[in-house]
């Protein structure tokens, strides 16, 4: 019998949060809204914050910065979200922008509204 984990604390994925390249790209799964095992409260605003708070800790892991992203997709449940997640995005990364791209998707894991994934680069590898 598989074991459908119904929370984020109980789920083990098959993949890697954080994946180097041998050149100088760093590759970041997709990373929701989730602090110490659970989804964040309080809507969009509260869950995009977290889940760029936790880009920020997976680059962290990899001894990057914010600074070093250059290519961000963003998931959103709802386009209607889409206005204040980019407040809390713009606020949060620096100058020069990542390429973004921004897709409505039919549902995220665990009633998750918004998801990132990323392409961060080292400089002068």
């Amino acid at each position: 019998m598989t074991f459908a984990p119904t929370s984020p604390s109980q789920a083990r994925h098959p993949y890697s949060p954080v994946r180097e390249s041998e050149g100088r790209l760093v590759y970041l799964s997709g990373q929701l809204g989730i602090a110490e095992g659970e989804l964040v409260e309080g809507g969009i605003a509260h869950e995009t914050r977290q889940a760029l708070a936790n880009v920020r800790s997976k680059l962290a892991s990899a001894g990057l910065e914010l600074r070093h992203l250059v290519k961000i997709t963003v998931y959103l449940v709802s386009m209607d979200d889409r206005n204040a997640m980019d407040a809390i995005y713009q606020e949060t990364l620096p100058e020069p922008l990542p390429a973004r791209t921004c897709v409505a998707v039919a549902e995220l894991p665990y009633g998750a509204r918004v998801e990132f994934d990323a392409i961060a680069a080292r400089e002068g590898v």
